[in-house]
């Protein structure tokens, strides 16, 4: 499916830069010839029209249209199973959430993060996977009660969500709460989010409601439009003609999500290589959730939550311009190509 889907995006992309060349080329010729064509008695609507190459951008237009109506239409049954897909209601008995923390030199946020996690009702275990931090991140987590795993280099932000994924299922969590370090998000939260488990096996949030976001916040417009524009990427490649998509997304690279224990089971083995501690998605790894939550046949909904303005900087320098065009275009080319 991701060769296909990929090569309808790429030949999309390329009948567009095609079609608007060929206005701009049109518009020149307008200006430049128009009036000479007038003059010799010609039609410039006819010149236009009758033109071999509009001939050809408009064949290839018109089959490529044919194609994706075709893929629309054949997607009318598309994940509308009755028992996998519909309405449900399963609440988890005496809910106990543990959350997993990645960090990396968050001194500055870590204490409050913990502390606010810790006094929500439903939170049980709290475990912090160090990514190898040289402040006092560490010493301060286990200071607080939390499990620290703490590791002897710096593999990466991707690494340390599936090191944490693991630890957390040696728990006797129920569910399980990925968050960040940096304060972005709330405590206060987890009720909210956690009482859609009733009908849901995963909740992710999204942090592009206004009156939900603190001024100030590290999403520029770039990135809310980055971040939404991909989102509805993963409606068309997963489209469904009722729904218009298996599920409503507005925002992939929210970093707190909500997962039951028997799913997180499932997932785990289709993140990393071969089963091992390398992911497979080692920069996109909450957007390969989200789709092996499609293709896994999990029922998910995204939730507006709460964003705030993170402490100190961020560590994967998305909120720079050119870092944040990066990071979108890899998140693209998985998308893509998965």
């Amino acid at each position: 499916m991701g060769k296909l889907f990929a090569l309808s995006g790429i030949s999309f992309l390329c009948l567009f830069i095609l079609n608007f060349v060929w206005i701009i080329l049109i518009i020149m010729s307008t200006f430049s010839g128009g009036i000479q064509t007038i003059l010799q008695g010609e039609r410039l609507t006819d010149v236009i029209l009758f033109s071999v190459y509009t001939k050809w951008i408009l064949l290839f237009d018109i089959i490529w249209m044919c194609v994706f109506t075709v893929f629309i239409f054949s997607r009318k049954q598309y994940k509308t199973d009755a028992e996998l897909h519909y309405l449900t209601y399963r609440p988890l008995d005496e809910l106990r959430i543990c959350v997993v923390i990645p960090a990396y030199n968050e001194e500055n946020s870590i204490e409050e993060v913990i502390r606010d996690f810790q006094k929500q009702k439903f939170v049980k275990n709290i475990i912090v996977i160090d990514n190898h931090s040289s402040d006092d991140t560490v010493s301060i987590s286990k200071k607080l009660g939390a499990v620290v795993i703490e590791k002897n280099e710096n593999k990466g932000y991707a690494h340390s969500v599936l090191l944490g994924f693991k630890e957390s299922l040696k728990t006797d969590a129920n569910a399980i709460l990925f968050t960040e370090s940096d304060g972005t998000y709330n405590g206060y939260d987890v009720e909210k989010i956690s009482s859609y488990l009733v009908n849901a096996d995963m909740v992710l949030g999204s942090r592009y409601t206004q009156v939900l976001s603190e001024e100030g916040n590290q999403n520029s417009i770039m990135h809310i439009w980055g971040n939404i524009f991909l989102a509805k990427l993963i409606q068309i490649k997963y489209f469904s003609l009722k729904y218009l998509g298996a599920a409503n997304l507005t925002d992939v690279g929210c970093g707190m999500r909500l997962i039951r224990r028997n799913c997180l089971e499932d997932i785990i083995p289709y993140l990393s290589k071969n089963d091992s501690e390398h992911p497979i998605a080692s920069d996109a790894i909450q957007i390969h959730m989200t789709m092996l939550a499609i293709e896994r046949n999990f029922r998910f909904i995204e939730v507006p939550i709460t964003f705030n303005k993170r402490k100190g900087k961020s560590k994967l320098r998305s909120d720079e311009f050119f870092r944040g065009i990066q990071w979108g275009l890899k998140f693209l080319w998985f998308i893509m190509i998965n």
